[in-house]
C-alpha cells in the first residue's frame, strides 16, 4: 500500500482517510490514480490532486461502510468500484452486523486496490451474470453462514470481524494467522482459478503437476482433513495445514500468500524499508522476476517478525516457504504476469 499525502498541505495520510486532520480538506480515494484527492468546491479544483465536487462525490456507502472512495457523478451507480461488488449485506435494522460489515468492507477495499495494482481482471456480475465476482457479507448471528466461494460469489461470515471470535477459531483450528483480509485473499484465489487457470489447457496441466487434481472429490477431501488432519511432513510441501486438504485449497492458500507478500513489499518500499523495486510500480518481468520478489521478501519478513517480537506480538508472517511452496507460488506469479502482460 502506498504512502499517501494530502495534495493541499502535504500531511501524511492513511488509505482510510476521508479528511485531512491538518488542513481540514475533504478527501476521496481515486482507484484510477491510486491516490487520495481533495474534493474541492466548484472552481477550486484547478490544481493537481483535486477534483470538482460537482463531478465527483464520495461513495454512497460513505457512512454505512465507512467508504472514502470517489465516484464520478452522473455515471450510473453511486457506489464505488469496491462497494458495487457487494451483492448482499445485513439489514439496516441489524446494527451489530452493520458494524461488522463496515470492518469487512475496509478489508475488501484493500483487496480490490491490490488487484487493481496487479492489473488482475475484476469481472462483476453485471458483465458475467453466471460467474462474475460478487460478495455476500452476512452475519452468522441470525443465520447459518459459511465463508467460501462458489461460481464467483465470495461469502464471508461477518463474525470474523469480531476479534475474540476470530481468535477463538484461530486457536481451535491451530492456525498461525487469521484475518478478514486473509479470508478475502484466500477466497479471491478460488475466483482467479476459475477465471484464469481453468480456461487454459497449459495452465491446467501445470496446475496438476504442482497442486494435483482440481476435480478431486471435495467433500471426501474435507471429511478426510477434519477426521485425520494434515499428513505427516506436510510442512515440506504446503504453505499451511489447510492447504493439504484439497488441490483447490492449496492453490487458494498459495495465491493468498502471494498477495500477502506483494502488498507487504509494496508498503515497505513506500516507507523506505524495502528496495524501490519492491513496489507494484516495478514490473517483475521474466524468469528472474519471482526470484527477485523472494530475495527481497525473506529478509524483510525476518526483520518484521523480529520487530513484532520486540513489541511482544506474534510474528507478522508466521510461515515458512520451502522449495515446493515456492515453486507453486512461482506458478501463481507466472499466471498473474502473463494474464496482465
Amino acid at each position: 500500500m502506498r504512502d499517501f499525502t494530502c495534495p493541499r498541505c502535504g500531511q501524511r495520510l492513511a488509505f482510510e482517510n476521508s479528511l485531512c486532520l491538518s488542513c481540514g480538506s475533504p478527501l476521496g480515494f481515486s482507484l484510477d490514480d491510486m491516490a487520495l484527492l481533495v474534493i474541492a468546491d466548484t472552481g477550486e479544483s484547478g490544481h493537481a490532486g483535486a477534483v470538482d465536487a460537482d463531478q465527483y462525490q464520495l461513495c454512497a456507502n460513505m457512512h454505512l461502510a465507512e467508504c472514502n472512495w470517489l465516484v464520478r457523478s452522473g455515471h450510473g451507480s453511486l457506489l464505488c468500484a469496491s462497494c458495487v461488488l457487494t451483492r448482499t449485506r445485513p439489514a439496516d435494522t441489524d446494527t451489530a452486523a452493520l458494524a461488522a460489515f463496515a470492518e469487512a468492507e475496509h478489508a475488501k477495499r484493500r483487496l480490490i486496490a491490490e488487484l487493481h495494482e496487479l492489473q488482475l481482471p475484476i469481472v462483476g456480475r453485471d458483465e458475467d451474470p453466471q460467474f462474475g465476482l460478487a460478495f455476500d457479507l452476512l452475519s452468522s448471528a441470525s443465520e447459518q453462514v459459511f465463508t467460501g466461494h462458489q461460481n464467483g460469489v465470495i461469502t464471508l461470515d461477518l463474525a470474523e470481524g469480531d476479534d475474540v471470535h476470530r481468535e477463538q477459531l484461530r486457536i481451535a483450528m491451530d492456525e498461525p494467522y487469521r484475518t478478514l483480509l486473509g479470508h478475502f485473499r484466500h477466497e479471491i484465489g478460488h475466483y482467479y482459478y476459475y477465471r484464469l487457470v481453468a480456461p487454459s489447457d497449459d495452465y491446467r496441466a501445470r496446475f496438476g503437476e504442482l497442486f494435483g487434481d482440481a476435480d478431486a472429490d471435495y467433500q471426501a477431501a474435507l471429511d478426510r482433513h477434519y477426521r485425520d488432519g494434515p499428513p505427516a511432513g506436510w510442512a515440506d510441501d504446503y504453505v499451511s495445514s489447510y492447504a493439504t486438504m484439497h488441490p483447490a485449497e492449496d492453490w487458494a492458500e498459495t495465491f493468498a500468500h502471494y498477495l500477502h507478500i506483494r502488498d507487504t513489499l509494496d508498503t515497505a518500499a513506500a516507507f523506505g524499508f524495502a528496495p524501490a523495486g519492491a513496489s507494484f510500480g516495478r514490473k517483475m518481468l521474466g524468469p528472474s522476476g519471482f526470484d527477485t520478489i523472494i530475495e527481497m521478501w525473506l529478509p524483510l519478513a525476518w526483520a518484521l517478525n523480529m520487530v513484532n517480537r520486540s513489541m511482544g506480538h506474534r510474528d507478522l508472517y508466521p510461515f515458512v516457504l520451502p522449495p515446493a511452496v515456492l515453486e507453486k507460488m512461482r506458478f501463481v506469479h507466472t499466471v498473474v504476469n502473463e494474464i496482465t502482460a
